[in-house]
């Protein structure tokens, strides 16, 4: 049976904490009320006896109570009910419903201790805080203030990872429960993709040096490698190595041998593709700060090799182009990311969304803007394992 008292003065209260009264922002006197047809459909059937008589000793009862005034009148039916603003507080003691300017009191004492500066966590905070103040849902909210505060203290200091940390570890250290960051690992990541700059959302947390596993980076071609006194020349070999991230830091020489280095994005990619006296790198699904540090070093002791990056043709790959020449201060050129690669596999190209489309129009004046125009004009991108 349904509990029509608690649905009409839930829907009342809904309304009043939606208004400019509520916030005090209103010159006049507001009144709330609702259709109850409207919030009950069955009351403008006839036919619907039992629920008409229960809708009206529902408001009966409210009216009562005074939490409500019935009103307005409809061939001899309740048209619509009116909250009674005086009694707000007792009408929420009666639904042991908490008020939402309590909650919002709340959420502002702790937002208040993010906003001081100007990164993620700050931005988002001071972007809350305004829109509490103007009456409007605080964003990635679901209701528990204490779910809400972990949120912030993962953002806060999620940005200051300088090494490569187990998610569990992680959590541990800021949460105090090695469990406790999953749960809200989607809305963490959620945030980071609405306020930060990252080209991939899937590898946000990589980026961050959050991970599951233990990273690697992938090595191939010209070039010699000595880690700890020992030499690796990967000319010798047939395949590639991969090199964990544990071990990055303890890399003292990279010579390449060869004309190049290409860094590839997929991995696919880097396992089909030949080196052509190039050194290749395949950074193990996303270039972190640590990763960043090989390629900073990789640069340092060889200058003189040229150094491209080959990507997807679409705005994601044109993006982390741009965020690996920026992270790492090289300026990688694009390798098969051009009109000629696109427009000679058309057939392994795929049409674009309306996402690609909104995020290629941002590149219509970059450096990529004729393949872009082509892109628009034509419909289609392409993934690099097409060309495998």
């Amino acid at each position: 049976m349904k509990n029509y008292r608690e649905q009409i003065l839930n829907r009342l209260l809904d309304k009043y904490e939606s208004s400019k009264s509520f916030i005090g922002a209103n010159s006049v006197n507001q009144s709330f009320k609702i259709e109850l047809s409207k919030v009950f459909p069955e009351y403008a059937d006839d036919s619907h006896v039992k629920e008409i008589q229960q809708v009206n000793e529902a408001v009966n009862e409210l009216e009562k109570d005074r939490f409500v005034s019935s009103v307005y009148r409809r061939n001899g039916l309740l048209y619509a009910v009116k909250l009674n603003t005086d009694r707000l507080d007792d009408c929420y003691a009666k639904l042991k419903r908490r008020p939402k300017k309590d909650t919002n009191e709340q959420l502002l004492a702790i937002l208040d201790k993010y906003c001081k500066g100007s990164d993620v966590v700050n931005t988002f905070a001071r972007t809350q805080i305004e829109r509490i103040r103007n009456n409007k849902k605080v964003e990635h909210f679901k209701g528990d203030i204490n779910e809400y505060e972990s949120l912030l203290k993962i953002l806060s200091e999620v940005t200051r990872v300088d090494k490569e940390t187990f998610i569990r570890d992680f959590s541990i250290r800021v949460l105090g429960d090695s469990k406790a960051f999953e749960k809200i690992k989607s809305t963490v990541v959620s945030v980071l993709d609405q306020y930060g700059d990252f080209p991939d959302r899937d590898a946000i947390l990589q980026d961050l040096n959050i991970i599951k596993n233990p990273g690697h980076v992938f090595l191939k071609g010209n070039g010699i490698i000595q880690i700890k006194g020992q030499t690796i020349d990967l000319n010798v070999l047939q395949g590639d190595i991969a090199v964990s991230s544990s071990l990055l830091p303890d890399i003292e020489k990279i010579t390449v041998t060869g004309k190049s280095v290409v860094t590839i994005e997929n991995l696919t990619t880097f396992n089909s593709y030949r080196p052509r006296d190039e050194f290749v790198i395949y950074l193990g699904g996303y270039h972190n700060a640590l990763r960043r540090e090989f390629i900073k070093l990789l640069y340092k002791q060889n200058p003189e090799a040229e150094y491209y990056h080959y990507g997807d043709i679409d705005a994601g790959g044109f993006y982390i182009l741009l965020h690996l020449r920026a992270k790492t201060g090289v300026q990688f050129k694009p390798l098969h990311m051009d009109v000629t690669t696109l427009s000679n596999n058309m057939q392994f190209s795929k049409p674009l969304t309306e996402n690609d489309i909104k995020r290629l129009k941002s590149f219509e004046q970059s450096e990529f803007k004729e393949v872009v125009a082509y892109m628009l004009k034509n419909n289609c991108k392409l993934e690099q394992e097409a060309l495998d």
